[in-house]
């Protein structure tokens, strides 16, 4: 069974491990090798990881109970993690989506989902409703439809320097929350 629990400063570790395999599978095809790298040290190093918590981002975890043949799959709590997000409250009603990610051999089972609905419901818990989520995804991410699923619509076209002389290319997308 799949569930969602909300992560902890000592989930930094299995953060890493997560982003180590989901975020350049995701981009391998978009972005060059050296962006992924600058950007996977800019976003997902320890320290930029502590202050994104120290700043109010709140990360959860999609995980199942680790199949008893392969505990060596589990973290130490004994479930083997499928994807992560965050979420940041960027103002008295709008929130954004930092980061949604699962797995490659996790996707297509739902965990994209799941995880999504658990970013607006963090969205009604935690702020004045109505809101808007929003978030940034590449132009050419192939998650651009799973997103359109979920009811997000895209507001606008950015391209956002990053440092190193590198763009995030990306539509802001976003869904009203109530």
């Amino acid at each position: 069974m799949t569930t969602i629990r909300q992560a902890t400063v000592s989930d930094i570790p299995l953060l890493r491990r997560l982003a180590d395999a989901a975020f350049p599978a995701t981009y391998a095809a978009i972005l060059t090798p050296a962006q992924i790298d600058y950007m996977m040290a800019w976003m997902y190093s320890e320290e930029s990881l502590r202050r994104q918590f120290d700043e109010g981002q709140t990360f959860y975890i999609a995980r199942e109970e680790a199949p008893e043949a392969l505990p060596e799959a589990a973290s130490p709590a004994g479930e083997h993690p499928l994807g992560y997000l965050s979420v940041e409250r960027q103002g008295p009603s709008l929130f954004h989506l930092q980061k949604l990610y699962v797995l490659p051999e996790a996707q297509g089972r739902g965990v994209g989902a799941m995880l999504f609905r658990q970013a607006v419901e963090h969205v009604r818990t935690h702020g004045a409703l109505p809101c808007r989520l929003e978030l940034n995804v590449n132009r050419h991410n192939r998650a651009l439809g799973f997103y359109e699923r979920m009811g997000m619509q895209r507001l606008r076209a950015v391209d956002d320097p990053i440092g190193n002389g590198f763009f995030m290319n990306d539509y802001i997308m976003g869904i009203a929350v109530e």
